[in-house]
């Protein structure tokens, strides 16, 4: 498993830090499912450990599934993957029991990268008054950043994990950090400053001993510690 040295590099690029706002976050947890088993269980101490924080500061849980139905939505995912794909109906396509999804908590069936395009996810965080998203889950540089980045362009501030998400090497993983810890620039007028809304979340793991306080997330974003293995 890839491992970080104490300061990882995306943290030169940190330009901002703050906090989700409990009442007007969700987390979006990203495709953990059979098909992802030997890259996410790397991370299942981080993100179940997000997951439980999330629940006990009432932030809704939101899963995404990634399968497709049929060869007419294979799309450019057939031809880059050689229609190695997540078919829907079978085992690899389903989510993984231990991730401890509860019957309440909604499930956003999809077939691209992104868990915005064609799925209803933008008018349903819009109904349940999210104006945050904490996102998590695999693969780190694919469905993770493609969802990050469509929040962000969506209007949704963005917070991403850095070690609740997973890909298949720490090159890439640390790749995408830098992205989101840089951020994706909104328009502004000519001569005002620049202004950003992508951060990354705090790591997980270093919540553990912490969780008796009243609000979870600490005022410090540690380094990751969390990496995955090779791709299924």
């Amino acid at each position: 498993m890839a491992t970080f040295s104490p300061c990882s590099s995306y943290e030169k690029f940190e330009i901002r830090k703050r906090n989700p706002n409990p009442k007007t976050s969700v987390l979006l947890v990203i495709d953990m499912q059979n098909y992802f088993s030997s890259t996410a269980k790397h991370i299942f101490p981080a993100i179940t450990t997000t997951i439980d924080l999330c629940r006990r500061a009432s932030i809704s849980v939101v899963f995404t599934r990634h399968s497709q139905k049929s060869p007419a939505d294979y799309g450019m995912l057939g031809e880059w993957w050689n229609n190695d794909l997540i078919i829907d109906g079978t085992a690899e396509a389903e989510l993984m029991p231990e991730i401890g999804r509860r019957p309440s908590d909604e499930v956003v069936e999809k077939s691209t990268y992104s868990a915005f395009r064609g799925t209803g996810l933008e008018e349903r965080l819009k109904e349940m008054g999210v104006e945050e998203v904490i996102v998590s889950g695999v693969m780190t540089n694919l469905c993770c950043e493609t969802t990050a980045r469509e929040a962000f362009v969506r209007g949704f501030r963005v917070f991403f994990s850095t070690d609740a998400t997973a890909t298949s090497s720490a090159e890439l993983h640390d790749a995408t950090l830098k992205n989101m810890a840089y951020g994706c620039p909104k328009e502004k007028p000519p001569g005002s400053p620049r202004t950003f809304s992508t951060v990354l979340y705090p790591r997980t793991s270093s919540l553990r001993a912490k969780q008796d306080r009243p609000c979870p997330f600490p005022f410090s974003i540690p380094p990751p510690s969390l990496l995955c293995s090779n791709r299924v």
